[in-house]
C-alpha cells in the first residue's frame, strides 16, 4: 500500500489538474459563445449567396465559365480543416481518420490526390502518410475573411491551371456543444444548390449581364464556402474542448474522492498499528 504522504503528493498532484481543467473549459466556454455568434452570422449569407448562384446557373449559359466545368477527373484536391491545439476530445482525431479513409477510398478513382491541411494537428498526422501539398497553421485563433480569401485564391488558381480537376473540403460542422458533424462538400468544380422554386418565382434584371455576374460570384461563392468551414470547425473545436474539460473535471473530481478514502484506510490502518504497539507495549512492561 503507497504511504500517506504519497497518497496526499497524489491527490494535490489531481487537484491541481482539475483547476486547470475547469479554468480551460470556462476558457472554451467564452470563446465558443463568440463563435457561435460568428457561425450565425456567417449562414444567411452562404445561403442567399447559394439561391443567387442557383438561379444564375439556370439562366446562363455555363459552357464558358471554368468555375462550373466538370472535366475528366484525374487529380484531386482534399482541405482538410483541423485545430492547432489538441485537449478538445476525439475532435482532431475523428477529422484525421476520415481524411485517411478518404484517400485510402478515393486512390483507385485518381491518379493522383493532394492534401492542403487548415491547423497543425491534420499536417501532422498526414505529412508522413500522404502527399501534401501545403499547410496552414495558426490561422485558426482568429479566423477572418482575409485568409479564407487568400486560401481560396490558391485553390482556384490551382483549379484553373489544371493541378487538379476536383476540389473537396472535410472540416467538422458545429451542431452543438455535444455534438460536431464531420462535414465533406466538393468545392470546384462548383455545383449550384439545387431546390424546389416557386413556378410563380420573380424574374430579375441583372446589371451587368447574367454571366458576367456569374463569373464574379463564383469566385466570392469558394470564399464563402472556406470562411464558413473555418468558422464551423472553431466553433465545434471549441465545443469539443469544452465537453472533454468538463469530463475531465468530473473525472479528477471522481479520482480525488477514491483517493481520500484510500487516504483515510491507510491513515486508520496506521493508527492502529500504533495503537496496537502501544497496548503491546504496556502489557509487556506490566508482565
Amino acid at each position: 500500500m503507497p504511504s500517506l504522504k504519497a497518497i496526499k503528493k497524489r491527490i494535490t498532484s489531481v487537484k491541481n489538474t482539475r483547476q486547470i481543467t475547469k479554468a480551460m473549459k470556462m476558457v472554451s466556454a467564452a470563446k465558443l459563445r463568440r463563435a457561435q455568434e460568428s457561425v450565425v452570422a456567417a449562414r444567411p449569407y452562404a445561403q442567399k449567396l447559394g439561391e443567387v448562384l442557383e438561379r444564375l446557373a439556370k439562366s446562363s449559359d455555363v459552357e464558358g465559365i471554368p468555375l462550373l466545368q466538370k472535366r475528366m477527373a484525374e487529380k484531386a484536391l482534399l482541405i482538410v480543416v483541423t485545430s492547432d491545439r489538441g485537449l478538445c476530445g476525439g475532435f482532431n482525431a475523428n477529422i484525421c481518420k476520415t481524411a485517411e479513409r478518404f484517400l485510402k477510398e478515393k486512390k483507385g478513382e485518381y491518379a493522383e490526390i493532394s492534401v492542403l491541411t487548415i491547423g497543425r494537428k491534420g499536417h501532422d498526422f498526414l505529412k508522413n502518410r500522404h502527399n501534401v501539398w501545403k499547410n496552414h497553421a495558426n490561422v485558426l485563433s482568429s479566423p477572418n475573411y482575409q485568409v479564407a480569401a487568400l486560401i481560396a485564391r490558391e485553390v482556384i488558381d490551382g483549379f484553373l491551371a489544371e493541378e487538379y480537376d476536383e476540389v473537396f473540403v472535410l472540416y467538422n460542422a458545429f451542431r452543438s456543444v455535444m455534438s460536431q458533424d464531420i462535414t465533406l462538400t466538393q468545392l470546384l468544380p462548383i455545383v449550384p444548390p439545387v431546390s424546389e422554386e416557386d413556378e410563380y418565382a420573380p424574374e430579375y434584371i441583372y446589371e451587368p449581364s447574367k454571366g458576367e455576374l456569374l463569373q464574379e460570384i463564383l469566385p466570392k461563392h469558394v470564399e464563402v464556402q472556406i470562411f464558413r468551414s473555418l468558422l464551423e470547425s472553431v466553433a465545434a473545436e471549441h465545443g469539443a474542448r469544452m465537453t472533454a474539460m468538463d469530463s475531465a473535471s468530473k473525472n479528477a473530481t471522481e479520482m480525488i474522492g477514491k483517493l481520500t478514502l484510500q487516504y483515510n484506510r491507510a491513515r486508520q490502518a496506521a493508527i492502529t498499528k500504533e495503537l496496537m504497539e502501544i497496548i503491546s507495549g504496556a502489557e509487556s512492561i506490566k508482565g
